[in-house]
């Protein structure tokens, strides 16, 4: 039986500075009692560095009578790649050009990140590229084509799944159409459902449809949707769409609340209320900074107080710990 402390810290990944289990991690860990850390290039060096670090986390998190810890990278290859040499470099998506290249860089990426500690990948990318615009993911999707991105996508999920890394499916409901860099301000896109079910939706279905652990929404404001609030803070979009319209009972979390198209607009109280009501699973928060521990405490204060929030609470921990116990225990 978890504590109140217990439900609200699961719900929150974070990032941190330094290479080893200091006393900003044990904080996050046995204060903030965290679900999930994200690691970056600050707190990577070589491979024996990377393993101490998170055997050590995980150690502590045992010792303080926590589940064991959701370790996150960002590892799709190309453009995005935590891990530099001596692990294996990737081109990226644009350059896998069968199933067997999918499947080859799945196999390897798992093996060299369960070989470090790390058990869950920010990957793949279920974007499509939309043509004839300056796509802000066209270095990093599959491709134009939906049915193309849902067969390279499912192959890497069930490639590092079935290697015990879980995938993470990004970013909902699709930001292929967009030019604007949501690290940078909040990219509008006038669509409406029936087009994203089109064009932009088919690959995260055939995500869902083959058991991904876990969904990333976007900082993108559809307001052919949703008008008022951006995919990762929206109710309609995360609780209406992804949950109930189209089944997927796995993890949901945002994309970074530390980037510009959030911080720059939202306070993280406000942020929270989004998060809890559209029944989101992880906050995902990737610096150092007030805002966990404000995450945090908004989340307790909100559980404690609000019997439809704790209920809600508790069975987003009940998703989240399903997956640890799937890949975790």
């Amino acid at each position: 039986m978890f504590t109140l402390e217990q439900l609200a810290g699961q719900r929150l990944m974070v990032g941190f500075d330094g290479k080893e289990l200091n006393m900003d991690l044990k904080f996050l860990i046995d204060t903030m009692k965290v679900g999930g850390i994200i690691l970056f290039s600050g707190n990577l060096s070589d491979p024996q560095q990377i393993r101490k670090l998170c055997l050590s986390a995980q150690a502590y998190a045992e010792s303080c009578g926590q589940p064991p810890l959701f370790i996150a990278i960002d590892q799709e290859g190309g453009e995005v790649a935590r891990l530099k040499e001596p692990f294996t470099q990737f081109s990226g998506n644009p350059y896998i050009k069968s199933e067997k290249d999918a499947e080859e860089f799945a196999i390897i990426a798992a093996e060299e990140l369960s070989g470090i500690g790390i058990n869950m990948n920010m990957a793949p990318v279920m974007d499509v590229a939309y043509k004839g615009i300056k796509s802000i993911m066209a270095g990093r999707a599959f491709g134009d084509n939906p049915a193309w991105v849902s067969k390279m996508g499912v192959t890497v999920i069930k490639h590092l799944q079935r290697k015990g890394i879980m995938a993470v499916a990004k970013h909902f409901p699709g930001i292929g159409r967009t030019t604007l860099d949501s690290h940078i301000d909040m990219p509008f896109l006038k669509v409406d459902s029936e087009a994203l079910f089109a064009f932009d939706l088919p690959p995260f279905e055939a995500a869902i449809g083959n058991g991904v652990a876990g969904i990333m929404l976007s900082h993108i404001l559809y307001s052919g949707i949703d008008a008022e609030w951006p995919a990762s803070l929206s109710p309609v979009i995360a609780k209406d769409l992804l949950r109930t319209k189209m089944g997927f009972d796995g993890l949901v979390m945002t994309d970074d609340l530390d980037m510009g198209s959030i911080a720059g607009r939202y306070d993280i109280k406000t942020s929270i209320k989004q998060i809890l009501l559209a029944d989101i699973d992880l906050v995902l928060i990737c610096h150092k900074g007030p805002w966990i521990e404000s995450a945090f405490d908004e989340i307790l204060h909100s559980m404690g107080t609000s019997r439809s929030v704790a209920g809600a609470g508790m069975e987003s921990v009940s998703r989240i710990m399903r997956q640890k116990e799937r890949f975790l225990f």
